[in-house]
């Protein structure tokens, strides 16, 4: 074991944590020091980002070690209802801008949205490729880039189609107090979920946004073999835009 030694000539405040998480101060003056437990610190601060002044929280989610993260700005009491995206980690199109999905566009536009009203919630849920994982979900890319669409790719692999659950989005929606949602989805599933988990969806919002040519047969697949609701119009519109 290695003693450090040092001297200090005037009080100085030092913070960190202990192995198991805990916060801590050590105020040290001239000739000795006292080690104050603090308590747990909470995973809760301020997050600038392009999109406006954010806060952002982590729930730790026991059964799966998982982090999910609530990202809000303004008053989470409303108006009501309060807008709010539940979406699914998505790190090919979140972080890399993949254009194999709509995944980072509808981040993007849900951030601006929430800004420009001034108020509403992100709930980021680590479930990537619709809950399967980010190895599954490249496997499944490969299967496509050999002709498999998005709902065949996972099955062929051993997979759900759609693994996703928002039991634990409702609970986070409840810890910070949001009573009645208004819901950015195209998706009628992540609706029924939420609702039979007790949150009140008054609205819900399309978000129809990052259509190309890259992602036409991965929409068009969740469009008529899982529900999504996406106005036909709006893929029509891309398709015109094209031409021949």
């Amino acid at each position: 074991m290695r003693e450090s030694t040092f001297s200090v000539s005037r009080s100085v405040r030092l913070l960190g944590y202990c192995s198991k998480g805990t916060f801590f101060s050590v105020v040290i003056v001239p000739g000795q020091y006292n080690v104050n437990e603090l308590g747990e610190v909470p995973a809760d601060a301020r997050l600038p980002t392009s999109y406006g002044d954010f806060r952002i929280r982590v729930f730790h989610e026991e059964n799966t070690g998982l982090d999910h993260v609530a990202l809000t700005l303004g008053d989470m009491g409303g108006p009501n209802p309060v807008l709010v995206r539940v979406h699914s980690e998505c790190l090919t199109g979140d972080a890399f801008g993949s254009l194999r999905c709509d995944c980072g566009a509808q981040l993007d536009a849900a951030m601006r949205q929430i800004h420009d009203i001034g108020w509403g919630c992100i709930v980021y849920l680590r479930q990537e490729g619709r809950g399967i994982g980010l190895h599954a979900k490249i496997q499944a890319y490969n299967l496509q880039d050999h002709g498999a669409d998005t709902l065949d790719a996972n099955l062929l692999l051993g997979h759900p189609a759609d693994a996703r659950d928002y039991g634990i989005a409702s609970i986070i929606l409840s810890a910070i107090g949001i009573e009645s949602v208004c819901l950015l989805t195209n998706n009628p599933d992540k609706v029924m979920q939420l609702i039979q988990n007790g949150i009140n969806i008054v609205e819900r919002m399309p978000l129809v946004v990052g259509v190309g040519e890259l992602n036409l047969q991965y929409l068009t697949t969740k469009i008529d073999r899982m529900g999504h609701e996406i106005e036909d119009e709006h893929l029509n519109n891309h398709e015109h835009k094209m031409g021949p």
